[in-house]
């Protein structure tokens, strides 16, 4: 995480520029987690940006990865043509029991950089993050590493009993991962997300 800090004054600055009228502050983990539950998806623009070739959580899309299907009506949400299968996030204490071999590549894992086989378990509860080979490219999240993603993922696991999440880079089609607060409003308002979490603002879509 080595980009540009980004303070709630400046997200202010463009919730007054997009005329944002409905939003919320100082928002709960656990409030993120059950509407993730509820199958809603939702925008992630938090703190420095990641530098690297992975959306790692600071300038990212997560939604629940129970729906196989999914794949196909979120990059409709973000004008993508991409068939790729998404790669999960996973509570690096649950890494064990969703992938063989988990503790190889201890350090590339937490940059999403390498792919592991998929247990039986990771296949049927996280469907759509398996790939045809019945391996994913997991980025394994612990508390010390991203203490935002970590408590919105945890509180989904105490919800679901589920340790997974999709992740993919919040960008629409053909354009980069989103950098300043005015690239991220603008891409969540071309979009089809149902919420943009930025810093400690949760804004919904109109």
């Amino acid at each position: 995480y080595l980009g540009k800090n980004f303070s709630n004054s400046d997200v202010k600055k463009e919730i007054k520029k997009f005329k944002i009228k409905k939003f919320k502050q100082s928002i709960k983990p656990s409030e993120i987690a059950d509407l993730l539950h509820k199958g809603k998806i939702i925008a992630l623009f938090n703190g420095r940006m990641e530098f690297g070739p992975r959306a790692l959580c600071n300038r990212s899309i997560i939604c629940k990865a129970t729906n196989s299907k999914i794949n196909n009506s979120l990059n409709k949400k973000l004008q993508r043509t991409e068939f790729m299968p998404f790669a999960p996030i996973t509570l690096e204490t649950h890494k064990s029991k969703m992938f063989y071999n988990s503790k190889k590549g201890n350090l590339a894992s937490k940059f999403m950089t390498l792919t592991y086989r998929c247990k039986k378990k990771m296949i049927k509860i996280s469907p759509a993050t398996v790939h045809v080979d019945n391996t994913a490219r997991p980025q394994f999240i612990n508390k010390k590493q991203n203490p935002k993603i970590y408590g919105i993922l945890n509180e989904y696991f105490r919800i679901t009993k589920i340790p997974n999440l999709i992740n993919t880079s919040f960008n629409m089609h053909e354009e980069p991962i989103v950098y300043t607060p005015n690239d991220a409003f603008r891409s969540f308002l071309q979009s089809k997300i149902d919420y943009l979490y930025i810093e400690d603002f949760l804004i919904p879509k109109k």
